[in-house]
């Protein structure tokens, strides 16, 4: 087991990809520390784990403050010794356009997902400095982090936030041996199972049968145990080297994401004035302009979401 011996925790792993997260982990021999706010899910997680053989315990604790952060590293040292790996997972939606998007809606999606994201990190890290621990940090994008979302501002900025977090960690944390990656992955989830595209992936995949092709390779759409190999590998001495990357994982695809880089540059002595820009930027830059949101290949006709309230 490439993981024995080791500590991880892993937010937001009560159920779903989460869950998976964690039960890869102890199958790779490490003691889990599972979190949700559920206390029933939780337990139930932890049974999964320790039925199998393995380790774990729960903390039922939203994400986002520092408290929640120092209560999920101390049972781990506690509980088990120590801490080696940190997955932080734990996310909500709440979907809306702009107008319609609520203060309440932004603050949620941004406490739990990002401001969670940097809570546990930094009380990970410190601990993994104090203890010269070569620590493991594995951070949870998404494509809409990445290329944007309609309806997903509070989202995207999270999940953007995140990677840029895990850039700058990578260079922060380069010396004391610590790792800090992005996964984006792409699987089905119940934040996917609304989403009509998906409907017979998800349906497939609820049923046990195996995904059509068409979404495990066309669009690398899987189940959440196919994101969660990728988790144990960043966690395991062998990613020593892999640092600050986001890594796209989904049914038989797997990617690595570029960071941004400038596609097209020009200049001009003196500057850019207003005038400058009106009669040269179209020419210039106008057939490179970067596109936003993902574009998907069409649906065969077999794996069109059924109409609302077919059988």
């Amino acid at each position: 087991m490439s993981l024995a011996g080791k500590v991880a925790i892993v937010t937001g792993s009560g159920r779903g990809l989460g869950l998976a997260y964690a039960q890869e982990l102890a199958r790779q021999g490490a003691a889990v520390v599972i979190n949700d706010v559920d206390e029933q899910v939780a337990r139930e997680a932890v049974e999964s784990i320790t039925g199998a053989g393995g380790k774990a315990v729960a903390v039922v604790a939203p994400v986002g403050s520092t408290e929640t952060a120092q209560q999920l590293v101390k049972t781990a040292v506690e509980s088990f010794g120590g801490l080696d790996i940190l997955v932080t997972n734990a996310g909500v939606l709440r979907d809306k356009s702009l107008l319609k998007m609520t203060d309440e809606d932004f603050d949620l999606v941004i406490n739990v997902h990002l401001r969670g994201t940097f809570t546990c990190v930094r009380e990970a890290y410190a601990y993994f400095k104090a203890n010269k621990v070569a620590g493991r940090i594995i951070t949870i994008g998404s494509p809409t982090g990445q290329r944007g979302n309609f309806g997903q501002t509070n989202y995207a900025a999270a999940k953007a936030g995140i990677v840029g977090m895990v850039r700058t960690w990578a260079l922060e944390m380069k010396k004391a041996g610590v790792t800090a990656n992005a996964i984006i992955p792409v699987a089905a989830t119940a934040m996917t199972k609304t989403v009509p595209f998906f409907q017979k992936a998800v349906e497939a995949d609820e049923r046990g049968e195996a995904m059509p092709d068409f979404f495990r390779k066309d669009l690398g759409f899987g189940t959440a145990d196919d994101v969660a190999g990728l988790v144990a590998f960043l966690a395991s001495d062998a990613a020593g080297k892999v640092t600050g990357q986001a890594i796209g994982i989904g049914g038989d695809r797997l990617q690595l994401w570029s960071h941004p880089e400038a596609v097209a540059t020009e200049y001009k002595d003196g500057g850019w004035s207003y005038e400058e820009l009106l009669e040269r930027f179209d020419d210039l830059f106008g057939e490179r302009l970067q596109s936003v949101g993902e574009t998907f290949p069409e649906l065969p006709a077999d794996l069109q979401p059924e109409a609302a309230g077919a059988k």
